[in-house]
């Protein structure tokens, strides 16, 4: 069986009776086996999936299937589903069962989506390479010694190496584009507030939103129409009207769009990125849009005010797991002190005792105003800039990432290292714009390469229909052959 990369594909195969769900999810979880050594999956839905297959199979005999029949999709390890487990990939929710079901998930199956497992991600959603799970790392299909990026790295690897057709994740300052473009698939963050974030485990309230990673445009748009909209459950939605994102893709008017220049005269900035990213705009003026590079002088704030901020809100989110109300319990402890001690030192990894740590510090008395304070004025600095910028231009180019995918182990150790590669993406978190990553074809090592487009507020139609006739002409095939 071949891979398929949209859901219209299957659908049609379905419809000309070439192919069953039944068959479809067989063949997933096949690939699953063949391909567990990449770690993508923390736990494959086998029962569970078979039994909404056979129904939504049914549906479509019966022309009464949702718009998602056909989608068999992963969601990642922080996303809640009645009756199934989720451990944000950490050992302080270990074999923790849902009692509900996250407003995303409820979507998706209301429209006969089958949901094939929950995929393996940075503990707590914490980590730009997916090497801080509980689990272990994810390993990157393109090359198995590489990261798969993260925190999202086994949603972005599971539709890499054809385990799942899309998959979820969630973004809270690059974690759904930056393992999308380590993994040469498409990455969408949506606006803050365009997706319910209820039933998700929280990391960062006021930057978490769940994102999607799948290998067509379309498949990106179709998902972001279902999974769109208000939420009585979560009042930091928008009640904002929900596009009919798939047909808009037919859009092709020429758009006015910003290249931010220090982003590619960054010494950081990987040669070939950033020579595919150039060409890339050339193959976007001969399509008729205008591009212009504009200064951003706020590059240098961006990574600092976005993990004082970060931590801050999730040393105030993880204060709950201590072994009492939630979590993992030390049974050994003599006083309810040494309790919450130990069963915190244990639940949790090292990186997510880091940024609890940083976080608790920036709040803390006499320091709240110097660190907290100041990050949230530079955070508002930061979004006017954007603003300003983007009520002159449709969309904004960068690059996703510094580098291609790097070495499992080689970073690791060195947090500023880490912190530093979300450089280009924390814009888009800082200020609550959409933005996707898309492929560029791969490096002379075989490795993906990838650029951002970043919109205004609620500008995912911008974003979708300019990727979906970029990536589909003629200029794109030549300029991934020439990337090969």
């Amino acid at each position: 069986m071949k891979k398929y990369n949209s859901l219209k594909e299957v659908q049609a195969l379905i419809e000309q009776k070439m192919l069953s769900l039944p068959e479809l999810l067989d063949y997933y979880f096949k690939q699953i086996e063949k391909n567990e050594h990449l770690n993508a999956f923390n736990e494959v839905f086998f029962y569970s999936a078979a039994q909404q297959a056979k129904l939504v199979q049914e549906k479509i005999t019966a022309g009464t299937a949702g718009r998602l029949a056909g989608m068999v999709i992963g969601i990642k390890d922080n996303i809640c589903y009645k009756d199934h487990q989720v451990t944000a990939s950490s050992k302080m929710l270990e074999g923790f069962v849902s009692p509900y079901s996250a407003t995303v998930v409820e979507r998706l199956i209301s429209e006969d989506a089958v949901i094939i497992g929950r995929l393996n991600c940075d503990e707590f959603a914490m980590g730009g390479s997916n090497e801080t799970s509980y689990y272990g790392a994810v390993k990157n299909a393109a090359d198995h010694t590489k990261v798969a990026g993260g925190s999202s790295g086994g949603s972005a690897v599971a539709v890499q190496a054809d385990l799942c057709l899309s998959a979820l994740g969630t973004d809270t300052g690059g974690s759904v584009r930056q393992p999308a473009a380590f993994c040469g698939c498409i990455g969408l963050k949506p606006t803050y507030g365009r997706i319910s974030r209820y039933g998700v485990i929280a990391y960062a309230s006021s930057f978490d939103q769940v994102g999607t990673i799948t290998s067509s445009v379309s498949d990106a748009a179709i998902l972001l129409e279902v999974l769109a909209g208000a939420d009585d459950h979560d009042s930091t939605v928008s009640k904002h009207v929900v596009p009919a994102y798939l047909d808009g893709l037919k859009n092709t008017a020429p758009k006015r769009i910003a290249v931010l220049k220090e982003t590619l005269e960054s010494d950081a900035l990987d040669t070939d990125i950033k020579e595919t990213i150039l060409k890339a705009i050339e193959a976007l003026k001969s399509q008729g849009h205008t591009v212009e590079y504009v200064s951003f002088d706020l590059l240098d704030y961006l990574v600092p005010a976005y993990y004082v901020l970060t931590t801050a809100e999730a040393s105030s989110n993880l204060s709950r797991y201590d072994g009492v109300h939630y979590g993992h319990r030390n049974l050994e402890a003599v006083s309810l002190n040494e309790l919450y001690k130990q069963s915190r030192a244990e639940g949790f990894g090292e990186e997510v005792k880091r940024r609890i740590l940083l976080g608790t510090f920036v709040l803390s008395a006499g320091y709240y105003d110097a660190y907290y304070q100041k990050a949230q004025q530079v955070r508002r600095l930061i979004r006017e800039k954007m603003e300003e910028m983007l009520s002159s231009f449709d969309l904004v180019i960068s690059p996703v990432t510094p580098t291609p995918a790097f070495n499992i182990g080689e970073n690791i150790d060195d947090p500023l290292v880490m912190y530093m590669a979300d450089i280009f993406t924390v814009l888009a978190s800082l200020t609550g714009i959409p933005a996707i990553a898309i492929p560029l074809g791969n490096n002379n090592n075989g490795l993906p390469l990838s650029m951002q487009l970043m919109a205004r507020h609620f500008g995912e139609q911008d974003l979708l229909s300019l990727s979906h006739a970029f990536l589909s002409s003629k200029n794109v095939e030549q300029l991934t052959n020439q990337a090969n």
